[in-house]
């Protein structure tokens, strides 16, 4: 049978195969004592059936995956600082995968199969973007998956953990409408990522209950590092009528405005006032230091991490999706804007 909601097992594969469950165990651990027609037969139909063995580490107890997607940065830094933490406590250990996802030079399951294949525990992903396929290969060998922040929602069942992403957007929006701007700009990340619609959703809220514009020109998308803040930064304050504040997705993309306004000579906060989310700790560090919203990235971490477990070990949650309290954190990168 083809490989469906139900984990295929051994016995499943002997079935189909015609031959005895040992058998099978034989060709999957590389034994040589089956002919080559009958190996032939059987690699053919755990690849039909999508099998994947599961592996205990000898000696040990199987550990938590934890997964994130491309470079590590510090939003990310952060929210592995709290898992590894919680993994701790938990006396759990914890292994890092980095995914290089956006260069498409793998199937979507093969890292779901060799997650699956070491034997984890559980997985935790952290702001990574997972296709069905990877739900489903993970739920088919009924290990527990639990997202942070994740870029997609691949299944309704999701297990996931975040922030109060719409009210932080209204919070800092509000912020900035309270100083007097009403000419404001939001560099967001990518579309269809949850926690952007919702900061944008925040964003928007805002402006319209406070009657201001909603000014398309001052609007910007996919932007989620340093050198998409420049970039972007640059094309707003490029603008004959150039915003007075800009709200940015994240601090990294935050930081390369403060960048490209330092290029053009606007200061800030007296000429441009700027706003990031997260507070990473390069938003305390930059200069001036960053307005922002905080996220509990460590926090995050260590709810996300303790899910897992308590998932791996059967027990029920009491959610499927968590939010924890943002907060706006007031520095010296937003001011009242400059009288024209």
């Amino acid at each position: 049978m083809p490989s469906g909601s139900a984990r295929t097992t051994l016995a499943t594969v002997a079935a189909s195969a015609g031959v005895s469950v040992a058998t099978v165990s034989k060709v999957i651990n590389g034994r040589t004592d089956v002919s080559p027609t009958t190996r032939a037969r059987v690699q053919a139909l755990l690849r039909q059936h999508d099998y994947v063995s599961r592996r205990v580490p000898a000696g040990g107890t199987p550990s938590i995956a934890l997964l994130f997607q491309n470079d590590l940065n510090a939003y990310m830094t952060e929210i592995m600082n709290g898992a590894l933490d919680a993994a701790a406590d938990l006396t759990v250990s914890v292994v890092v995968s980095v995914l290089s996802l956006a260069k498409g030079t793998s199937e979507p399951t093969d890292w779901a199969k060799d997650v699956i294949a070491a034997g984890r525990k559980a997985v935790v992903a952290v702001t990574t973007e997972l296709t069905a396929s990877d739900v489903g290969a993970l739920s088919r060998a009924r290990l527990p998956l639990v997202v942070v922040n994740p870029l997609t929602t691949p299944h309704a069942r999701l297990t996931s953990v975040g922030s109060t992403d719409f009210s932080g957007g209204i919070a800092a929006t509000n912020h900035l409408l309270a100083l007097g701007h009403r000419k404001i700009g939001y560099i967001g990340g990518a579309p269809l990522a949850p926690c952007n619609q919702a900061r944008m959703a925040g964003f928007r809220s805002a402006m319209h209950a406070a009657g201001a514009p909603v000014i398309e020109e001052y609007l910007r998308s996919e932007q989620e590092a340093y050198d998409d803040g420049v970039a972007s930064g640059a094309e707003l304050m490029d603008l004959r009528d150039r915003p007075t504040a800009l709200l940015a997705f994240n601090d990294e993309v935050a930081l390369g405005v403060l960048e490209a306004a330092r290029t053009r000579g606007l200061r800030v906060p007296a000429e441009l006032s700027v706003v990031g989310f997260d507070d990473t700790q390069m938003a305390r560090l930059s200069s001036p230091p960053l307005t922002t919203v905080r996220q509990p990235l460590r926090e995050m971490g260590a709810v996300a991490l303790r899910t897992a477990v308590q998932l791996s070990a059967g027990a029920r949650v009491d959610f499927r999706h968590i939010e924890l309290a943002t907060e706006l954190v007031v520095r010296g990168s937003t001011a009242q804007p400059d009288a024209p």
